[in-house]
């Protein structure tokens, strides 16, 4: 109880202290780059449409040079699966205006999957033997 009364208790000696002391604070004053009355040009990326064909309902509408959408990736590839006499490298590289570097690495590391249908088999089942016991 002694404690608790000590702690409760306001010392007026502190008080006058604690009155006294005053804290002031000022930030630094912010300086301000001036570049000479230049104004930076916020660099503007040329874009394209997209050549999507009937497709274009499942893809973005414009893209920035030197850049193919997912869609458009998809087409590509397949296009030059099935016709790589037509659509060569330099052609695709000419068509979605990128570079022919590019397009070579991504014709040459992503394939398209093909999905194969296999026809169900008319033969009958193997019958299964009756496995030996031992004895």
């Amino acid at each position: 109880p002694d404690i608790e009364e000590e702690v409760l208790r306001k010392d007026d000696r502190f008080l006058t202290l604690l009155k006294d002391v005053y804290v002031e604070s000022r930030d630094p004053p912010v300086r301000v780059k001036d570049g000479g009355g230049e104004h930076l040009t916020c660099k503007q990326e040329e874009k394209r449409l997209t050549k999507l064909g009937h497709l274009e309902a499942l893809d973005v509408k414009k893209v920035p040079k030197g850049k193919i959408s997912i869609v458009e990736a998809l087409t590509l590839l397949n296009n030059h699966k099935f016709q790589p006499q037509i659509w060569t490298a330099e052609k695709i590289a000419a068509e979605y205006s990128l570079e022919l570097k590019e397009v070579n690495s991504l014709l040459e590391f992503f394939i398209p999957f093909t999905v194969q249908e296999f026809p169900k088999e008319t033969k009958k089942a193997i019958k299964s033997h009756k496995p030996k016991l031992l004895t």
